[in-house]
């Protein structure tokens, strides 16, 4: 893209120009040009030489604005108009709307202000060598209002914007719109709900360089996780074609998380990739009526991730800078919300805005607020949550935004989607469903700033949910969210961390599901304890590691065909579907908690439970007893498995090395002997995990009276222990837990129990190695908690749920323990 030297306004002058340069502004403009134009200049001015790519441009100025509503006489006339406004009626929002915006549009620009965005557009036409009297450059004209993109409001798309606008006269007649949209139905709306004066705001216009995301991609990027918080992650979405659609929430996006603290270390650390549908992309309507237009996907295209993994780094890249740069200047911490988008013709990437993160950053990171769903009952839709809240209400299905007059306050707004014409109703309901969209639309942006549960991109929500019909909104039970039939019960439970003591206990986390890791990296909590890989192979991979690797002969057609659509994207390698997914769940618990340890245990199923994977039959033995049989430590080197084995030693290895997340530490569950456990380190050094390099430990799970009897043996073998107190106790006491007819005898606080414990801490203690425990009984029992305190056991993973209440206890224990 071109560039050119800027001569620059004087300071002097600056307050009355009525053109700048986006090189003339910065930050500290936005009185000048509004937040987007001030934004942009400072982003050229400062970041460029830090290889952010910024397209130029030019800004009307809002004394540009003033001088044009002065010299025309608009002010009073548009303060009649709005002498009896009422922004809780819809026909009188309206009516006054439509007014305000017609009497702007039907007075003519001063001939000076004409002039002058003549000349600046004739310009920016020589230098891209275009001429300005035929078809001109193309330009994004895009609304700055000089109360936008503050850091406690975003006024997101309240104004216009205009894309593909080409000669002096369409830019003339977009400024002028540009200038009529101060007064759309939802900037009146938004301003006197946020307490802005209608006539202290001015409006700026950016007339910028368009970037032909048309014929390659684009999309929308928050330096900070949209729904949690979580400081750590930059969020990417992206889809084919011009960025509008991504921000109005018309297509589902492609989802990407890169981890920022590797990332700026120089590692690669894409956490997650989430395919979307990209249905559509817009694209300029060459020689047609409009200015843009949509056009539907080709079917393989949407089969596929729309930028690769540089392209992905290259903007988490950016991302880094810009909120660092703005973090500086404003001397606080302000992650951002970011649009880019890539040229068709050059293949170049751009940032065309950048704004600050005015929901997450606003919020108090002392208190976790908690929601927990009691009942359950028949869903109806499902789609990304926004948020972690519960909703509940009529449903009002509504599929035009002309019929929002039939919405009334506490309804759920079920809908295909929703734009800024939108807002007047959205504050005023309980929560809202669409059918398009992805986690930065509008609908999601809208709703986590008015602190609404949403459900976006569900897909079929306006037919299969019922205007009337009662409905509950759960955004509670992890990425995906659910819109169940009736009104269920649930509780809300809000907890003050800084009222949290810290222990000399190390308190840890079991954590299963990688969706939900960022919302518990809040919690007062040392690390996980235990990862276990059996979810993210269950939920997320769904086949048999054997099925993938011997695909070509898998006898089950019905297991093959699922097989073959859930790894589409894999046909040339379907093994490598298993190690990136399984990578990317465990990179997602490991960088939420990082630098912290995450311990991961190594896969665990019993051989009924591999069998039911896709595929899996085929490869598993009918064993009488699984619970005690081909399991754990045991399959890790069996030559029947061991190449299966050999996918979860990859997978770990690229989080380690690729991603930099050292913070994780493999255990291997149900290891017999020391001899088995020489024989399983032994197998993941071939595949490059080497016990002490890069400083590389591995625990075993101490879950069988051998492992408490052998402890001196295991010490000289492993680099620590977690005391596994589920089999433990049901290997001590000799029982199936399983077994209903034994179930009753099943309890962590038999003295045998405990005295295989004391024995364990003990040992482990006196060889110098580290040992927890992951079980359930410390979560369940509080007094269990207080008895591996006693006896000073290193670190107790808890459930999530119990974190908190056991904290308080061990902290009484420890308090009254003597010293």
């Amino acid at each position: 893209m071109v560039s050119s030297v800027v001569e620059k306004t004087s300071v002097a002058h600056k307050e009355t120009a009525l053109i700048l340069w986006f090189e003339e502004v910065g930050t500290h403009d936005v009185g000048l040009v509004g937040g987007k134009n001030s934004s942009l200049g400072e982003m050229i001015q400062q970041l460029t030489s830090k290889g952010v790519n910024v397209p130029s441009g030019f800004a009307t100025t809002a004394y540009a604005y003033r001088y044009f509503i002065q010299e025309a006489g608009l002010e009073q006339k548009l303060r009649n108009l709005f002498a009896d406004l009422d922004v809780n009626n819809m026909v009188n929002l309206q009516e006054r709307g439509h007014l305000a915006r017609q009497l702007i549009l039907d007075t003519p620009f001063p001939q000076n202000l004409q002039a002058a965005i003549g000349e600046a557009y004739g310009a920016m036409c020589e230098r891209y060598g275009c001429k300005v009297d035929c078809t001109g450059v193309d330009v994004a004209v895009r609304s700055s209002a000089t109360a936008e993109d503050l850091p406690e409001a975003s006024f997101a798309g309240q104004q216009e914007t205009y894309l593909n606008v080409h000669s002096l006269s369409c830019v003339l007649e977009s400024c002028h719109k540009c200038f009529a949209s101060l007064f759309t139905d939802r900037a009146i709306s938004y301003r006197h709900h946020n307490g802005f004066d209608h006539f202290a705001v001015a409006l700026s216009v950016g007339v910028q360089k368009m970037v032909r995301s048309d014929l390659a991609t684009s999309g929308v990027m928050f330096s900070i996780d949209t729904e949690t918080g979580f400081k750590n992650a930059a969020l990417i979405t992206a889809a084919y074609g011009l960025g509008e659609n991504v921000v109005q929430g018309a297509v589902n996006p492609d989802e990407y998380f890169v981890f920022k603290p590797t990332l700026k270390e120089g590692f690669k650390p894409i956490l997650e990739k989430r395919l979307g549908s990209k249905a559509i992309k817009m694209v300029y309507d060459v020689g047609g009526s409009k200015l843009t237009k949509n056009v539907e996907v080709a079917e393989p295209e949407r089969e596929k991730y729309c930028i690769n993994d540089e392209e992905i780094l290259q903007l988490a890249r950016w991302a880094c800078i810009i909120e660092d740069h703005y973090s500086e200047v404003r001397g606080i911490y302000t992650p951002m919300d970011i649009e880019w988008a890539k040229d068709g013709q050059t293949g170049e990437l751009f940032i065309v805005q950048a704004r600050p993160e005015t929901v997450q950053s606003q919020k108090s990171a002392n208190v976790i607020k908690t929601y927990e769903l009691k009942d359950h009952s028949q869903v109806l839709a499902t789609g990304r949550s926004v948020g972690a809240a519960i909703g509940q209400g009529k449903a009002q299905v509504i599929r035009n935004v002309s019929e929002i007059n039939q919405f009334r306050p506490g309804e759920v707004l079920i809908t295909n989607r929703t734009d800024p014409d939108w807002e007047p109703i959205m504050k005023q309901a309980s929560a809202i469903v669409t059918n398009q969209g992805g986690r930065t639309c509008h609908a999601a942006i809208i709703a986590r700033e008015m602190g609404i549960p949403a459900i976006v991109g569900c897909g079929d929500a306006t037919d299969s949910i019922k205007t009337g019909e009662d409905v509950t909104i759960c955004c509670s039970e992890g990425d995906e969210g659910s819109v169940y039939s009736g009104i269920l019960n649930y509780e809300v439970h809000e907890t003050e961390l800084s009222n949290i003591p810290r222990t000399k206990t190390q308190i840890l986390m079991n954590v299963g599901n990688p969706e939900q890791a960022f919302g518990f990296a809040s919690y007062p909590a040392d690390g996980v304890g235990l990862a276990r890989l059996e979810f993210i192979i269950a939920n997320h991979i769904k086949a048999h590691p054997l099925a993938l690797m011997k695909f070509d002969e898998l006898e089950d057609p019905v297991a093959k065909a699922e097989i073959a659509q859930l790894t589409k994207l894999y046909a040339g390698d379907r093994p490598q579907f298993f190690v990136d997914k399984l990578a990317h769940g465990i990179a997602m618990i490991a960088a939420a908690f990082y630098p912290k340890p995450v311990v991961v245990r190594m896969s665990d199923f019993k051989s009924n439970e591999y069998a039911n994977l896709l595929g899996g039959r085929q490869f598993e033995p009918k064993e009488e007893n699984p619970m005690i049989g081909w399991r754990g430590a045991s399959r890790y080197y069996d030559p029947n498995y061991r190449e299966a084995y050999a996918l979860e030693c990859q997978a770990l290895k690229r989080v380690r090395d690729d991603m930099g997340l050292t913070n994780v530490i493999p255990m291997i569950p149900f290891c017999r002997t020391p001899d088995e456990g020489r024989k399983v380190i032994a197998e993941m050094a071939k595949h490059g995990l080497k016990q002490g390099e890069n400083g590389l430990e591995i625990y075993v799970m101490c879950e069988l009276p051998s492992n408490v009897i052998l402890a001196d043996e295991f010490s000289q073998v492993f680099d620590g222990f977690s005391i596994g107190s589920n089999d433990l106790t049901q290997l001590t006491l000799g029982l199936d837990r399983d077994s209903s007819l034994v179930a009753h005898l099943f309890d962590e606080r038999n003295q045998g129990v405990k005295r295989m414990v004391k024995m364990a801490i003990e040992t482990a203690k006196a060889n110098g190695r580290k040992i927890g425990i992951c079980g359930q009984a410390p979560s369940d029992y509080p007094e269990f908690a207080e008895f591996l305190v006693e006896l000073g056991i290193d670190s107790i993973s808890l459930n999530p749920d119990s974190v908190l209440k056991t904290v308080l206890r061990i902290a009484e224990v420890e308090k009254a323990k003597p010293s």
